[in-house]
């Protein structure tokens, strides 16, 4: 009875305590429900979200600054590398003209220590040769692209005989490229001042080229006489050198017998016929000048030579033959009274001194009985029974204003067997 009784007194006390709790614990759900609406957890998972949203937006960001700055950056490493690639070519190029140098000059000394840098010793006595040739320039056809097409269909081994005409030489020029022909030489051509002498050549089928307008030259080409035409042509040839073509310039008072690129050396800059008459004039001497008031130093040697004719030569394509050009081109632009033959000579021949520097070209002159000049012809040649049996590779009708006769009596000597064709002429002219 006693347990009994101890047991119904502990069952409201139970009841009591579970009351209790559950009370407590609908209290503290309500609590929970008052500062946490969404949730225990929610909060710190929004917080997160939030962070890792923000986080997002800013990688975002950063990746956008740090797109913007590649490219940046990419911008700076594609010039640098245009750079160093424009400088590779220049290398390149600089390494093909040293190639074709070394090409052009394996068997002399001197241009193997231009090219290579080599410093040679000098060999035995009689067996040391200088250079001859300088080496030519490398061939730039963005200079002229149509008159280099021409050109390629033109030349021969690169090179041709270039002349210049205008239609006051019209009959001349019908003369000159009639003998040329007659020759059969193949490479050749009329650069035309004006548009009929276009015509002219074109219609009778003879290589011709008319250069873009340029006033300063064609002004002078329309209205110019002989000297003033002849002056243009060292504008002119400058293109043709640059391209890489040895050039013949020829004058139209030129009749051809025999196809000059078989006589020629072409081991210098310049090889030029002259308006020498003889051994001395025509290759040097030394003249003595005597002065009686020096008493014992009264004799001075000197050293002369008649000029080359700027009418008829040779011309390489090297640096010093373009700078000849430029030269002489320059001081007949600031100097138009001047002669451009003169000129020529003295750009050639004039050496360094103070406040000059000379051009540092190599010169030939051509055989004065191969490649004649009218003075020669008439004052010697058609005198002497021996001479009279050569036959010259041209004759230049340059020391006569009667041009177009003495060119036709030539053609009648030399090609038409008249043996008294060149009789009735004078030695000299009549003024």
């Amino acid at each position: 009875m006693a347990s009994m009784g101890r047991k119904e007194k502990g069952q409201p006390l139970r009841g009591s305590r579970i009351a209790v709790a559950i009370l407590i614990g609908v209290l503290l759900g309500c609590v929970f429900a008052v500062f946490y609406p969404h949730g225990f957890f929610s909060s710190s998972d929004s917080a997160a979200v939030h962070r890792t949203i923000s986080t997002s937006n800013f990688q975002i960001g950063a990746s956008s600054c740090e797109s913007a700055e590649r490219i940046k950056m990419l911008k700076s490493d594609i010039i640098s590398l245009s750079e160093k690639n424009a400088e590779l070519k220049k290398q390149a190029r600089e390494l093909n003209e040293k190639l074709q140098q070394a090409e052009q000059g394996k068997d002399n000394a001197q241009k193997q220590v231009l090219v290579l840098g080599k410093q040679l010793k000098a060999g035995p006595f009689g067996t040391v040769n200088s250079m001859r040739t300088n080496p030519t320039v490398l061939p730039d056809s963005s200079v002229n692209s149509r008159l280099a097409k021409l050109l390629e269909e033109i030349a021969v081994e690169n090179e041709l005989i270039v002349a210049l005409a205008n239609s006051n030489v019209k009959s001349m020029l019908e003369v000159w490229f009639t003998s040329i022909k007659r020759v059969g030489i193949p490479n050749y051509l009329v650069i035309a001042l004006d548009d009929h002498i276009v015509d002219f050549c074109k219609s009778n089928d003879v290589p011709v080229y008319k250069r873009d307008p340029d006033e300063g030259i064609d002004s002078v080409a329309r209205t110019g006489g002989n000297h003033a035409v002849s002056g243009l042509k060292f504008n002119i040839l400058r293109e043709f050198l640059q391209l890489g073509y040895s050039v013949l310039l020829s004058d139209i008072d030129i009749v051809y017998l025999q196809n000059p690129f078989d006589h020629l050396y072409r081991d210098s800059d310049v090889e030029s016929m002259t308006d020498g008459h003889d051994n001395m004039t025509a290759y040097g001497y030394n003249d003595v000048f005597d002065e009686p008031a020096m008493g014992w130093a009264r004799y001075a040697h000197t050293m002369r030579i008649w000029v080359y004719n700027s009418g008829f030569f040779y011309i390489r394509p090297t640096i010093p033959s373009i700078e000849l050009l430029d030269r002489v081109a320059d001081r007949l632009s600031r100097q138009p009274n001047s002669w451009d033959q003169a000129v020529f000579n003295e750009e050639l021949f004039y050496p360094s001194h103070p406040g000059y520097d000379g051009l540092h070209a190599s010169k030939r002159t051509m055989d004065f009985y191969m490649f004649m000049n009218s003075k020669i012809l008439f004052k010697t040649v058609r005198k002497d029974v021996n001479l009279k049996k050569l036959k010259p590779v041209i004759v230049h009708i340059n020391y006569h204003p009667d041009k177009l006769p003495r060119m036709q009596a030539v053609v009648e000597f030399y090609v038409n067997g008249k043996q008294d064709a060149l009789e009735t002429f004078p030695d000299g002219s009549d003024w």
